[in-house]
């Protein structure tokens, strides 16, 4: 027990340690906990620590992972994805495979050595991956998606890959390993191995009974899960309803893992069925936790697992070993990528994400050991392969974030246009609110004058026949060109917080007779823009919240005009109470320090809540 305890405090300590570190220096969470894992790599040795298996136990959070993600995934969407799951996944793995055979094959290897390596190789890091697209907000980009796809058919492609690995046994290996019995071996293959029904079946019945471990999880997830979570939840008792979410996932993992499938394939499937379940956000909350967990815990062990006396006697092997791999699959995905119309950042993201190798190298080297594909040499130089270039992908994000994103958005740079018209309107921001504006503006015959800072929206408008300008509206020299001191309104619909407070303050206090419009992006915002002197300030979703409400009303029974009279009655005791409480916001002091302000908001509540109760009692009565 105590040692147990002590390895669980070692690793935890690393990772709190490494982790906030590595992020705080921008290298991001994945490398924190690969360095944590290095890290404690002797310590964990010393302690007698099976890392093999320890990872093996980790690599669940992959699993929980995938479940995550296809919680976010419609069948319609998965659907919709079905050119790019073939396209780019299966052009990828199968010209991957193709070409590391090729090389493997110039350099002496046996063709089935030759093909194992090529199908080790050819496979990503899911767990890296998507961690780190979802850390840094890419998963939704074009490059994300794309990269998306082919994780996703590599994780279907392991379940023949698994099936034919055991078919490629070099007899002269073979012969080897039985005249030395019991050396070179890398134990059972934990991560692919163990019992299956399949085994020892006939290919058609495998195959029956596969479709039906896949039947059965859509079913479940269909039919089953809702009247069991239904009744969990009739508890009230968080703590089951989290039980029963791990029961569900483990139990879906089990049964895959029981006909020869991918765990984590097995409960992507379920997160997809149970996308459209009214349980998909409570099932998010209770798995991310234990999924977070468990994801820190396999990189560290794929730090710790790194064999630095063989990487050191080896090193020129295993360096040109990685970088040669990474090289060998950006050249080919650049080509899928190309084939598939990616461009720009989607296509450098697209390339930079998936040139390691993954997990499920770790995976398919254990049981290719086993079934005398490779030598035991080969297959530890391999498996050092495999862990080294999944060191270097942080990197890779590194240096798309700080190279390519960077060079990308300088392109968008450009000097600002010249202003040759002065309207008695400009209108900063021609965005989802500057834009309806705008419109409603031009639309009543007003001229405007428009400036926005994005190019790419410009260029949209203009080929409606809008007119704008690009340029930095905070910018006073740019703000005179366009006739500001001439300008009756100066409409503020920015994007950004701070540049809207910027150009507000700017305006009022050199231009006190020009009318500001300021679009608000909460509350908060509110008394800020108060404060500097704006007093027409709209908040960004008040309007259509108070329509909902409404809306709301309507729904439960009352007639639009009550409805009406009702939204207005609550409106303008919100406007009043803001107004009362703008007067003593301090810019200085947070808003949850300033005890003055907090005393006023209470008082408000206490004066205008049983205010407007009566004023909707009175509102319901005339309506009965």
């Amino acid at each position: 027990m105590t040692d147990f305890l002590l390895i669980a405090f070692v690793i935890l300590v690393a990772g709190v340690i490494a982790v906030p570190i590595a992020s705080r220096l921008g290298l991001g969470s994945v490398l924190g906990y690969l360095i944590a894992g290095m890290a404690i790599s002797p310590l964990l040795l010393g302690l007698g620590v099976d890392i093999e298996q320890l990872q093996i136990f980790a690599e669940f959070g992959v699993v929980m992972m995938l479940f995550l993600i296809g919680l976010e995934l419609e069948p319609k969407k998965l659907w919709s994805m079905r050119s790019q799951l073939l396209g780019l996944g299966g052009g990828q793995v199968t010209a991957t495979i193709a070409i590391i055979t090729i090389i493997a094959l110039l350099v002496g290897e046996p063709w089935q050595s030759a093909v194992g390596i090529g199908m080790v190789l050819a496979l990503s890091s899911t767990a890296i991956i998507l961690q780190t697209l979802n850390e840094k907000g890419l998963f939704n980009s074009d490059g994300g998606k794309a990269s998306f796809s082919v994780l996703l058919f590599q994780d279907v492609a392991v379940i023949p890959l698994l099936a034919l690995i055991p078919l490629l046994a070099v007899p002269e290996i073979a012969s080897i390993a039985s005249a030395h019995s019991g050396g070179g071996g890398h134990g059972s293959g934990g991560h692919g191995g163990g019992w299956t029904m399949t085994e020892g079946m006939p290919v058609w019945l495998s195959a029956i009974v596969t479709l039906a471990a896949i039947a059965a999880v859509v079913f479940i997830g269909n039919y089953l899960t809702r009247p069991v979570f239904r009744f969990i939840a009739a508890a009230n008792l968080r703590e089951l309803f989290t039980a029963a979410a791990l029961v569900f996932v483990i139990g879906i993992a089990l049964l895959m893992k029981s006909v020869g499938l991918s765990p984590a394939l097995g409960t992507f499937l379920a997160g997809v069925v149970l996308a459209n379940s009214e349980y998909r956000h409570e099932l998010e909350s209770d798995i991310e936790p234990f999924k977070g967990l468990l994801l820190g815990l396999f990189f560290i062990t794929v730090g710790a697992g790194i064999d630095f006396k063989l990487a050191a006697n080896n090193w020129q092997l295993v360096v040109a070993g990685s970088i040669g791999l990474i090289a060998i699959k950006m050249a080919v995905l650049a080509a899928v990528a190309r084939f598939a119309g990616l461009k720009r950042q989607a296509f450098w993201l697209f390339v930079l994400s998936l040139a390691q190798a993954g997990e499920f190298g770790f995976v398919l080297i254990g049981i290719a050991a086993n079934s005398f594909v490779f030598e035991s040499t080969l297959a530890d130089m391999l498996l050092l392969i495999v862990a080294v270039t999944m060191l270097l992908t942080p990197l890779l994000f590194i240096f798309y974030d700080k190279v390519i994103a960077h060079r990308y958005n300088n392109i968008e740079k450009r000097d600002a246009d010249s202003i040759d018209e002065e309207n008695q309107i400009i209108v900063a921001g021609r965005g989802r609110v500057g834009g309806i504006v705008d419109r409603m503006l031009a639309s009543a015959g007003f001229s405007t004058t428009v400036i926005d800072y994005d190019s790419r929206h410009l260029e949209v408008v203009r080929k409606f026949g809008f007119p704008a300008y690009f340029g930095d509206a905070t910018r006073p020299d740019l703000l005179h060109s366009a006739g500001i001191d001439k300008a009756k309104l100066l409409v503020v619909a920015l994007d950004e917080r701070d540049q809207i407070d910027t150009l507000v303050k700017y305006a009022l206090s050199n231009f006190p007779n020009l009318h500001v419009v300021a679009r608000a992006i909460d509350r908060d915002h509110v008394y800020h823009l108060w404060s500097y002197g704006c007093r027409d300030i709209i908040r960004e979703t008040y309007d259509s919240s108070v329509r909902m409400g409404r809306s709301a009303y309507e729904a439960l029974g009352l007639d639009a005009q009550q409805a009406r009279a009702m939204a207005d009655a609550w409106e303008e005791m919100d406007r009043t109470s803001m107004r009362e409480v703008a007067d003593l916001y301090d810019l200085e002091i947070p808003a949850s320090q300033n005890e003055a302000l907090m005393d006023k908001v209470k008082e408000l509540r206490g004066k205008w809540d049983p205010i407007l109760r009566e004023q909707m009692d009175d509102i319901l009565r005339r309506r009965n």
